[in-house]
């Protein structure tokens, strides 16, 4: 600002020095009106921050279960206390609860027995880092592993017994797939009987009875449902005899 009041503005383009004979620099300004503030330069573009960790190799929810906590001995370890809790809530009646419980248990061991096909092609391929490894498991690990799903599939059926309005086509599913590890297995024989009765098929349901009253003869709900179930075949072949 001038002494007179005046704005001057040093304009880099009309800046002009000149040599005084004292030997010092002059600088000429460009008197202008009212300051004019210069327009704002544009922000820079902030940069996208990376992905939260997690997902990889970074940590985080899948770095527990896929990478440090990824030993068989430590899936099995769990599997078996959500068993027991399961088992617990079953004597506390809290079959919806115990219904939960035998569910983390599969999940724990969800691909430490792969399937009869994948055991004959898939034997030796490469598991990704930290997911379990079946190829790892010992004998004495199959087998307990094969025990916690035989006894969470067979206490998942006599949990949906217990419900108002139960399920017998999943009790069915549940029930075969304990027979699929052990056929002679007397509740998912007994389980599987009833479910095929209530879901109609009796003569499905009388097979299964029959296997399962071999195993214990003297077993009442076993004989009650076999005759229950042989007065609906009498029915129905009479039915058809009086159709014909």
């Amino acid at each position: 600002m001038g002494k007179n009041g005046a704005v001057f503005v040093i304009n880099p383009p009309l800046l002009r020095a000149s040599q005084a004979s004292s030997g010092s620099a002059t600088i000429t300004a460009t008197r202008i009106g009212p300051a004019v503030p210069h327009p704002a330069s544009p922000a820079p573009a902030r940069a996208r921050s990376p992905p939260p960790a997690g997902c990889g190799r970074g940590g985080g929810r899948g770095e527990g279960r896929a990478g440090a906590v990824a030993e068989p001995a430590e899936f099995i370890r769990r599997a078996h206390e959500f068993k027991s809790q399961g088992a617990q809530c079953y004597k506390d009646k809290k079959f919806r609860e115990a219904i939960g419980k035998y569910h983390r248990a599969l999940l724990e061991l969800k691909g430490l027995l792969p399937a009869p096909r994948e055991q004959e092609r898939d034997s030796r391929a490469a598991s990704p880092p930290g997911a379990p490894n079946p190829g790892r498991l010992s004998e004495e690990q199959s087998k307990t592993v094969e025990a916690i799903e035989i006894d969470c599939y067979n206490s998942l059926a006599a949990c949906l017994l217990q419900a108002e309005l139960v399920n017998y086509e999943r009790v069915k599913e549940y029930c075969l797939k304990v027979l699929k590890k052990e056929g002679e297995n007397f509740k998912a024989l007994y389980r599987s009987g009833v479910a095929f009765y209530h879901l109609g098929d009796y003569d499905k349901a009388l097979y299964y009875l029959k296997e399962a009253r071999t195993r214990q003869p003297t077993d009442t709900n076993v004989v009650r449902y076999i005759q229950l179930t042989e007065m609906k075949l009498s029915r129905c072949s009479q039915r058809e005899k009086e159709a014909m």
